[in-house]
């Protein structure tokens, strides 16, 4: 019989976690800063646990990592079964705690129902937090799965506020503050993906919490499919975090001897606020997640062909397109939608996955050359899970898309989704990948998904395995081959995916001021290397506004940056301030991708400000969207740097002659001033009267 300790601690990436035992569960009593070496574990949990209150069961339920009803727990349960059709009524007992230097991992059973849960975390050299469960079915029947959080966390008192991360297409990420006190927070997706809803994101909070002050715990659901997520305060006004992958009922059923893992969720814990918590989520997508070219080699300047040319292109145009973008500077050509067979419009040809010959005749190895000719890069986009009813692939096999047998088929942008769960589906899918992949030279894929799942037909689950498999397989083949996630924009953002893909579209909308809105939502938990971040065309398409190229091209730099529009049609001074900061940006990009991002100017009203820190070396951004209140503006404070440093600042050119007017002292200003970074977080600089829609970039480099 296993030996279960009355309380146990982990201590890793200077943090300290504890849980009571002597209840038969795991109650988490600590999670922060690192407690001393030589803390009593009983005294520690005696003092965090609380008498018995009126209207409670004699013996209160605990408040564990595995909530569960039955025994008075009043909340939502982390494990909903059931077998033969009837709610299997779970008591799991934790009858044993498996230890390593970085990972815990609590091991529950209930004998008489023939149910194992094990709950495991794991922190991870980057400071983040990975939790899992493992369900085994040691039954004599199969048991159907209704429901197993990913992450039940019990959260600390300090806990009172959350940001919540919600939106739509082309208003991805957009961030709302909410009192846990007002009610409970729920979140689900139904379409088969994440979604725009961004309900796999939270940050739950102190009510003091700050960029660098107060408690915060960020945390994400690690999974390409529908999720859900909740907080619940009990009547005691304590709260519980859960998340975990959605199910419909049926389709995970778990047979008798057999397993079932549930997606991982990934959380940070921080007493430095904001900041803190972001620092770890970056650090885990650039030395844990991300695929090794994206650390390789620097983040390319891309252009895509969408915005300048959409479905009407052919060789010439596409040639001259890529001249423009070699002129400016461009290292990186994408042919957008439109390039393969019968592809005029959105209404066709989806799984037909070669050059159209209309536009091609010889292939597109005409294309490639010519692009490559000039140094940059070949990409291409694809949409692989999808096909039109109007293709050579569904007319063949009809039956190849996910349906239900004796209904209709709705489409979303005139396209069904193909059941990549068959085996044969899987297989043509990469065989026209690896056929195009081998017989062209093409260094990045940008992947598609335009369109949510459904019906789920009960494969939900298995499509999103399936999609991985592919992506694994792919990559396999391909090591070189980058490749995006985009879904209609951030419709399919999570760091699952991102173990396969070295960066995703945050939002089909480009227009600086939105992509500043939803930029802000994505870069809590998402590094800038990984963010695609374009320059698009004036007007912008889908808010209608015009803004300055100087405003345009400063916001995109803070990203992985690109163009959306065609060089050719701008005029001659918004193309060479287009090359100029396309310059600056690689001279820059290794501090934006690989430095600390602290946020900035949360002071000045209707502005957004950001410093990139790596080594020596930084890089500030504040941009000004609407007019200022006042012509005195309060100063900027710079967070993150050695207080006792020297750093030279210098607003960094290029600029326009709107914003040079506005500078005084303008030789100082761009040679350079020395101040110390107790001077720079206490007074801060007073940048230049802003009027809207004007951005600043300021370097920083540490000279003592």
């Amino acid at each position: 019989m296993s030996y279960l300790p009355p309380a146990v601690r982990l201590d890793r990436s200077a943090q300290s976690m504890i849980f009571d035992l002597r209840r038969g569960a795991a109650e988490l009593v600590w999670l922060g800063e690192p407690l001393p070496a030589d803390q009593d574990l009983l005294v520690f949990c005696n003092s965090a646990r609380q008498a018995r209150r009126p209207s409670q069961p004699d013996e209160p339920a605990p408040f564990s990592i595995l909530p569960q009803t039955g025994r008075g727990y009043s909340t939502t349960p982390a494990v909903g079964l059931m077998r033969r059709g009837t709610l299997l009524p779970l008591h799991l007992r934790l009858v044993e705690v498996a230890q390593s230097p970085a990972s815990l991992r609590f091991i529950h059973r209930d004998e008489a129902n023939g149910i194992g849960i094990d709950v495991s975390w794991r922190v991870l050299n980057s400071g983040v937090i990975e939790a899992g469960v493992r369900l085994t079915n040691f039954g004599s029947e199969p048991v159907d799965v209704l429901g197993l959080a990913s992450l039940a966390l019990p959260l600390p008192s300090w806990a009172s506020h959350a940001t919540r991360y919600s939106g739509r297409w082309a208003a991805e990420m957009q961030q709302t503050r909410v009192r846990l006190a007002d009610g409970g927070i729920a979140s689900a997706s139904y379409g088969g993906r994440p979604g725009f809803g961004g309900g796999n994101w939270i940050r739950i909070e102190s009510a003091d919490m700050g960029e660098d002050h107060g408690h915060a715990i960020a945390a994400h659901l690690a999974w390409s499919g529908d999720h859900w997520l909740s907080v619940e305060c009990n009547a005691d006004g304590r709260a519980m975090l859960m998340m975990g992958g959605r199910l419909d009922p049926g389709e995970i059923k778990v047979s008798p001897g057999q397993s079932w893992e549930s997606p991982r969720a990934l959380f940070a814990v921080s007493s430095q606020g904001a900041m803190a918590s972001r620092h770890a989520f970056h650090r885990h997508a650039n030395t844990e997640t991300l695929p090794d070219s994206s650390r390789r080699t620097p983040r390319k300047v891309h252009l895509n062909s969408w915005e300048a040319l959409g479905f009407a292109m052919d060789l010439p145009k596409l040639t001259a397109l890529a001249d423009a973008a070699a002129a400016i500077g461009v290292e990186r050509f994408v042919v957008d939608d439109g390039w393969f067979k019968g592809r005029r419009d959105d209404r066709t040809s989806l799984g037909d996955w070669m050059a159209d010959p209309d536009v091609f005749p010889a292939g597109l190895k005409p294309l490639t050359d010519h692009v490559r000719a000039l140094g940059l890069d070949f990409g291409l986009w694809v949409e692989p899970e999808m096909v039109s009813p109007t293709s050579d692939l569904y007319r063949r096999c009809p039956d190849w898309c996910i349906h239900i047998s004796g209904q209709d088929r709705p489409t979303q942008r005139n396209q069904l989704v193909l059941d990549l769960t068959k085996v044969e589906v899987s297989d043509y899918v990469y065989k026209c990948l690896d056929t195009l992949l081998s017989e062209n030279e093409i260094s990045y894929l940008k992947w598609d998904h335009n369109r949510e799942l459904f019906p789920l037909a009960e494969k939900g689950h298995a499509q999103v395995l399936a999609l991985y498999g592919l992506l694994d397989r792919v990559r396999a083949a391909h090591p070189d081959v980058e490749i995006e996630t985009c879904a209609s924009g951030g419709g399919r953002v999570d760091y699952e995916i991102l173990r396969r893909c070295a960066r995703y579209w945050a939002s089909d909308n480009n227009d600086a001021i939105e992509r500043l809105r939803i930029n802000s939502g994505w870069f809590d938990f998402m590094p800038l290397g990984a963010t695609g971040n374009h320059v698009g065309p004036n007007p912008n398409p889908i808010t209608g506004r015009c803004l300055p190229m100087d405003f345009r091209a400063k916001v995109a730099m803070f990203g992985h940056m690109g163009v959306e529009a065609d060089p050719a049609s701008m005029s001659a001074s918004d193309r060479a301030l287009l090359a100029a900061h396309i310059t600056l940006y690689k001279e820059w990009r290794d501090v934006i991708h690989r430095g600390s991002l602290t946020r900035i100017a949360e002071n000045l009203p209707s502005a957004f400000g950001y410093l990139a820190l790596s080594g020596a070396r930084g890089l500030a951004l504040v941009a000004q969207t609407k007019f200022a209140d006042h012509y005195s503006s309060p100063p900027v404070k710079m967070r993150g740097l050695d207080p006792a440093a020297s750093y030279r600042i210098s607003l960094l050119l290029p600029g326009t002659p709107r914003s040079d007017g506005r500078v005084a002292q303008t030789e100082l200003w761009h040679s350079g001033t020395v101040k110390t970074g107790l001077e720079l977080l206490r007074a801060g600089i007073l940048l230049p009267d802003s009027g809207p829609e004007t951005a600043w970039l300021i370097s920083l480099e540490r000279v003592a």
